[in-house]
């Protein structure tokens, strides 16, 4: 699950990538046509990816933590968890004189 929420998460990035270039090429020929200045142009394109790159760190911010409170509420051990009991039945084999 959490795979699939990650290659989606990059097939976001990359559709992103995609309209970028396409607002590039949106004001390149506003540019053209005269109807903005370069500097207009280049500050417009500026401002809009960075609230693009805001919008997209906000949005993987939620969805971890959407898919954190799903595997808390489905009682999936954490990564965390798993190592610790791991460590721990180890240990316990060590002590009983296992390898």
């Amino acid at each position: 699950m959490l795979e699939f929420i990650k290659k989606s998460i990059m097939a976001g990035a990359g559709l992103a990538m995609m309209t970028a270039e396409k607002t590039q090429e949106f004001f390149d020929e506003m540019v053209k046509k005269g109807e903005l200045s370069e500097k207009e142009a280049k500050d417009a394109l500026s401002d809009l990816l960075e609230k693009s790159k805001q919008i997209r760190k906000d949005m993987e911010e939620k969805i971890e933590k959407a898919v954190t409170s799903v595997l808390q509420r489905l009682q999936v051990p954490s990564r965390a968890e798993v190592e610790e009991l791991k460590a721990r039945i180890e240990q316990l084999e060590k002590s009983q004189g296992k390898d």
